[in-house]
């Protein structure tokens, strides 16, 4: 049984990338597993990201576990935690949690006052952003920066998000903003936050009911990757 706390987990340098290949044989994996996910990226383009110091990795021992990277759009006022991934032999001991929360550590160090997204089809992704403070969005609440639309194509759905004129498809969009810590309630002692419930109602109404209860029972089944 793999341990939580066998496991490194730091910023990715040039020293991780004989892991590269690794990486992106795991995430085409999971993509046929489940029918749709993560967009795989060139050996390139995941080399930089380690070289910059803008991706997480995690380790057991010299094995790989789990992986995350960031990208920043709109002349940096968005930044996306994209590409997270957990090789199936360590799912289900909170690893998912642990990346995707140092990879928001990172994100806030490097891009303070940026506001933080993502896209996701996986209740315990979703889970894990909300407990970060994240709030499911429309996609036009989400960067316009067509480059980042553009690295969707690698994904096997991308021709629902073409029929829907960008509008929808079957990631949900999520959205952390800075912004939000500021907000203050009638006191100006606490921070003034909408309920899960209230987003998802204004967000999907039919199906909000449906949708936060799927979460409930992510959470409790523990359904982190």
């Amino acid at each position: 049984m793999k341990e939580l706390k066998n496991i490194t987990i730091e910023v990715a340098s040039e020293s991780h990338l004989k892991y590269v290949d690794t990486i992106n044989d795991t995430i085409d994996i999971a993509a046929k597993q489940r029918g749709t996910g993560i967009a795989r990226r060139t050996y390139e383009y995941l080399a930089t990201k380690m070289q910059e110091g803008k991706a997480i990795i995690a380790l057991d021992g010299d094995q790989f576990a789990g992986f995350c990277y960031i990208e920043s759009w709109g002349h940096n006022k968005y930044v996306a935690n994209s590409g997270l991934i957990v090789k199936s032999e360590y799912r289900g001991i909170g690893l998912a949690k642990a990346i995707k929360k140092k990879s928001f550590e990172l994100s806030r160090t490097k891009f303070p006052d940026a506001k933080i997204f993502g896209l996701t089809t996986g209740l315990a992704v979703m889970k894990i952003n909300h407990e970060l403070g994240y709030r499911p969005v429309t996609y036009s609440e989400l960067t316009d920066d067509e480059a980042f639309w553009k690295g969707c194509q690698g994904c096997v759905n991308y021709d629902i998000l073409q029929r829907t004129e960008r509008t929808k498809c079957l990631c949900t969009g999520m959205l952390y903003d800075p912004a939000w810590e500021a907000e203050k309630n009638g006191n100006g002692s606490e921070i003034k936050k909408r309920s899960l419930m209230d987003v998802i109602n204004k967000l999907k109404p039919k199906n909000g009911i449906s949708l936060l209860r799927k979460i409930r029972k992510a959470e409790k089944n523990n359904g982190n990757l």
